[in-house]
């Protein structure tokens, strides 16, 4: 009986060993392997899609880089884990990739039922209409009938049903999977509109043949607060996720970018010191080096540098900041403090 006793002792002791450690698994894997798996998108222009080249680009690509830029110290450590909105949570839960940077929405039942965890907004949306002006519509009150391309396994589909109840409306729904599929059924006439997050029209308008005949309606039915999600239960590597987020936002606020922070980390500012390394020791606290968040910028940059490059006015997309512009502007981006 003892020994049996000292062996579930045993067993009890290093099981719970175990099962702590599996709180930093993720990092520890990562760094073990040399690279980041990043769960992305199969091709969204301007947030993730690969370029002419087969490189990948984007504004949510380049928060994949940034998270490897941080844990790796090297930003184009990084491999796409293309998903669809289908298979985006099982590729992350069933650990095929590390952390998904893909724009999407944040839910009750996405962060509770499928056991993700959320870790701050990097992009705020809505849900749109997109039509081809040829339809002579100017509302989305006025589309009562019209065939609609809608991507399944997201939460535009009840949002389209939403609406479409609410205004005493019907509509024929073109399914599809990815947004390639949906510009080309929507190119082809397949559908007269084709919704999604604003986002996303701006970018299947900027790919198509001839942009200024598609306009996208003034409606914004729904919000939707994109983020990055990683596994439930790793608690180490969702603060990684949640600080990566906030160094870019934080070095907006402060000044800090991509050409002058080597000179910022000699700042008279303690929080600038602080989130660079250059005082205290908050990397040794998140299991990565001192400079993670000064990589991050050197490398990537602050949120001004990675939105205004990827999706800003003077891209294709042409977005304008609106609630993704700082607090200090009269936008929604906040972070906590590096303190």
């Amino acid at each position: 009986m003892r020994a049996i006793l000292v062996l579930s002792l045993t067993m009890i002791f290093f099981g719970s060993e175990l099962f702590a450690g599996g709180h930093s698994s993720t990092l520890q894997d990562v760094k073990a392997r040399g690279k980041l798996r990043c769960v992305v998108t199969t091709g969204l222009p301007g947030f993730a899609a690969p370029d002419a080249n087969g490189v990948w680009r984007g504004f949510d690509w380049d928060f994949c880089r940034a998270t490897a830029a941080a844990v790796l110290g090297d930003a184009n450590a990084v491999d796409p884990i293309t998903s669809t909105g289908k298979t985006r949570f099982t590729k992350l839960n069933a650990g095929e990739g590390d952390v998904l940077w893909r724009n999407t929405t944040i839910t009750f039942s996405r962060d509770v039922s499928v056991k993700l965890r959320f870790l701050g907004v990097n992009y705020y949306d809505g849900q749109g209409f997109m039509v081809n002006k040829s339809l002579g519509v100017s509302s989305a009150k006025e589309l009562d009938g019209a065939s609609v391309c809608i991507q399944t396994g997201t939460t535009t589909e009840l949002n389209l049903a939403d609406f479409f109840s609410s205004n005493n409306m019907s509509y024929e729904a073109v399914t599809i999977e990815t947004n390639d599929e949906a510009r080309q059924n929507y190119e082809a006439g397949r559908c007269d509109i084709y919704t999604t997050d604003a986002s996303g029209l701006a970018s299947t308008r900027s790919s198509l043949p001839n942009p200024n005949d598609h306009m996208v309606l003034p409606e914004i039915i729904s919000k939707e607060p994109l983020g990055p999600a990683v596994r439930q239960g790793d608690d180490a590597w969702a603060d990684i996720i949640t600080w990566v987020l906030a160094a870019t936002i934080t070095a907006e606020e402060l000044g800090v970018n991509s050409s002058n922070v080597d000179q910022m980390k000699n700042s008279n500012n303690p929080e600038i010191r602080r989130m660079l390394g250059t005082d205290g020791s908050q990397g040794a606290e998140l299991g990565l080096s001192n400079d993670w968040a000064y990589q991050i910028i050197k490398q990537v940059g602050n949120y001004s540098e990675i939105f205004e490059r990827n999706i800003g006015v003077n891209t294709p997309l042409g977005i304008s900041r609106g609630l993704n512009a700082l607090w200090t502007k009269g936008g929604l981006l906040y972070s906590p403090p590096f303190r």
